[in-house]
């Protein structure tokens, strides 16, 4: 696939209409849906480093995510096309009414900016969607309502310490083990 060649508007227009139904039944929690937007399901979470590959293990991944948020939304901030991805620019929000891995509910709302690339291959496939945000703002936004000066919130600030250190376990070799891209013909 050539790098610079961005497809014509057909080609933009069917992957644009793809990623937003991928979106509006993630709302939805139309998880069949959702997944019959790919030929085999993969998601790749780079601030925790987990990746998320076929159809169990993404609606693994749905059904621990819609536990902890199960008000979970979205607001579209930009969408762009790139020669081989959508990109979306959005804010993700939601409350935390269940746990999130070993993090206690906290009750709290949380909006924190993200993007995703959603990645097609030569035929045109979805092959991945790979999320980008900042954990610590998320996190401060759950957590940070709780004061440590007060002794009742002292067990579920530990707890939630205990779940965070938990959740930076071993990164995926899928998403460290890269190597750097041919940018330039050298010949």
């Amino acid at each position: 696939m050539d790098p610079f060649a961005i497809p014509d508007a057909e080609v933009l227009r069917a992957r644009q209409k793809l990623v937003l139904d991928h979106f509006h039944d993630e709302v939805r929690q139309d998880w069949d849906d959702v997944l019959a937007t790919f030929p085999h399901p993969h998601y790749e979470i780079v601030p925790t480093m987990t990746v998320h590959d076929g159809n169990t293990a993404v609606r693994g991944y749905y059904d621990e995510t819609r536990t902890a948020f199960p008000d979970q939304d979205h607001e579209i901030i930009a969408l762009r096309h790139s020669a081989d991805a959508v990109v979306v620019e959005f804010w993700l929000l939601g409350t935390h009414l269940g746990p999130l891995g070993k993090i206690p509910p906290t009750g709290r709302r949380f909006r924190v900016r993200m993007t995703a690339y959603f990645l097609f291959d030569e035929h045109e496939n979805l092959v991945c969607e790979r999320v980008y945000f900042d954990t610590l703002s998320m996190l401060r936004q759950l957590v940070g309502g709780l004061s440590p000066r007060d002794p009742r919130n002292w067990p579920k600030l530990v707890r939630s310490v205990r779940g965070l250190l938990a959740m930076s376990g071993s990164p995926d070799p899928r998403l460290t083990g890269t190597t750097p891209p041919e940018l330039f013909d050298r010949a």
